[in-house]
């Protein structure tokens, strides 16, 4: 230790407004001073998650809900290709139900914290890098979904090459062999990985390299939420009790023997015939009394606890309760950024492994790459009125329209582009293949290439195109101006 720290010690310092005296601030001795943040690790309780996502609806929704919406909509090939190329890799997607394996990988990883998709190449070594241009015709099989439970990173070899992937474990061992699988060993490039909640390095150490399950942060809001919901159902057996007083009750039942059983058989007498017709029979010191149980502002507490849960998710309550917006709100706006939040996790996280997958089916299925500008873009999942939908077709009808007409673009293009709208637009989508091929791939001709006619002489003699001048009233010509008024 240098002379300088010599005999300083560690002094505890705190951040923010503190009050001693009043005993205010989070370092003063008050009960909000004793709060803190303990890690429950649910993430590695895979049988509470299990049990979770099983008896609980909002977990269920909060797990399916992103997952369902990240891959319900599907795509639009947006690059120049064949239209029956296209259609063979449409039809593929639906053959080998990618958008279903892709959706169970996103749920697993939203559970439990990762999954992997596995790319199946029939023929070739999981073990091995995967080298698209050894994909042979029809060898490709699909995906298949694994969770973080089934397979463990080896976390001794690393990807050394660097791009996004460096650092990361550079082979996966399949462990869950009971269902059929082999105890494989496969390599990342064969994987599309999906992480749940993403965690700094050391927190990602703990969790074996994986993310973190979407249960963990809600976890104490669900289990007041339910225990709420709970409270308040048995609060509705107790919404209405009678109550009767009787005087010398505790030596009665003491005593027993027929006083007893007499009590009972009138008790029983008041219940049967306690109704809006009937009469209550009872002794002249007994009393009878009702009570009632007011559920004022318990709505206001269920409805805060739901709130909670739909913001640790990020899921509004339209979407994961299915609750109707209240006051002047529709719930547009909160599905509106809903949707722009599912639409940039698309582009973050799907873009990438969906272009890997139309390479590989377009090597399997049509025996070449796709070009290096290939592009395609997510359909929307807002859903516009037929007002707007009409709209927005009779807009899109007449612009493609007027590009044709003006020469901008071919017939052939118009119909292709109009067809590739019609998802959205509903116009166009009786357009074939065979209808585009048979378009004139001319462009029509310019306003200014329509060659000026020749204009057309009338027959006889033309006017004579000498000026004429002004007659005076004496019946002579005069060369000067008539004066038609006076000053």
């Amino acid at each position: 230790m240098s002379r300088k720290n010599k005999g300083r010690r560690g002094v505890k310092t705190s951040d923010g407004y503190n009050n001693l005296v009043a005993r205010t601030g989070m370092q003063a001795e008050n009960q909000s001073a004793a709060g803190e943040y303990r890690p429950n690790f649910t993430s590695r309780n895979r049988l509470e998650i299990e049990w979770c996502y099983r008896s609980s609806w909002i977990v269920g929704a909060a797990v399916d809900a992103i997952a369902d919406d990240m891959t319900r909509k599907g795509i639009r090939i947006t690059s120049e290709m064949d239209p029956k190329a296209r259609g063979v890799i449409e039809s593929q997607f639906d053959a080998l139900e990618i958008w279903d394996k892709l959706n169970d990988v996103i749920k697993w990883a939203r559970l439990y914290g990762g999954a992997v998709g596995y790319i199946m190449i029939e023929g070739q070594d999981p073990s091995t890098p995967l080298r698209l241009e050894t994909i042979g015709e029809g060898t490709f099989k699909g995906v298949l979904p694994l969770d973080r439970w089934q397979l463990n990173p080896n976390l001794e070899q690393r990807i050394t090459e660097l791009g996004p992937h460096y650092t990361m474990p550079k082979f996966y061992d399949l462990v869950t062999t009971g269902t059929g699988l082999q105890g494989w060993r496969i390599h990342h490039s064969r994987l599309i990985r999906f992480d749940g909640v993403t965690l700094p390095y050391q927190q990602k150490i703990t969790e074996n390299e994986w993310g973190m399950s979407i249960i963990e942060r809600i976890f104490d809001r669900l289990t007041a939420y339910d225990s709420s919901t709970l409270g308040a159902a048995q609060l509705v057996f107790k919404a209405h009790l009678r109550t009767y007083s009787v005087d010398g009750l505790r030596q009665l039942i003491a005593t027993g023997g027929p006083a007893y059983e007499g009590f009972l058989k009138h008790m029983n007498m008041i219940r049967q015939f306690q109704s809006n017709e009937g009469l209550t029979l009872m002794d002249a010191k007994d009393t009878f009394e009702t009570h009632q149980y007011s559920f004022g502002g318990l709505d206001g507490v269920l409805s805060q606890f739901s709130e909670q849960i739909s913001g640790a998710v990020q899921i509004p309550l339209v979407r994961l309760f299915g609750q109707s917006p209240q006051g002047f709100s529709t719930g547009d706006a909160d599905l509106a950024n809903y949707y722009d939040g599912i639409g940039s996790q698309q582009e973050r996280r799907l873009r990438n492994p969906l272009r890997r997958i139309i390479d590989i089916i377009s090597r399997s299925e049509l025996g070449v790459p796709i070009e290096d500008d290939f592009t395609f873009e997510f359909n929307p999942l807002w859903q516009m009125s037929d007002l707007d939908r009409s709209t927005v077709a009779l807009n899109t009808v007449n612009a493609i329209s007027t590009a044709v007409d003006s020469g901008l673009m071919t017939v052939k293009a118009g119909a292709t582009d109009l067809r590739e709208l019609s998802d959205i637009t509903g116009v166009g989508a009786s357009i074939t293949d065979e209808d585009i091929s048979n378009a004139e791939d001319e462009p029509p001709p310019n306003l200014g290439q329509v060659e000026e006619a020749t204009p057309e002489h009338s027959s006889g003699n033309p006017i004579q195109n000498k000026p004429t001048q002004d007659s005076a009233s004496s019946g002579r010509y005069s060369k000067r101006f008539l004066r038609w008024f006076k000053r």
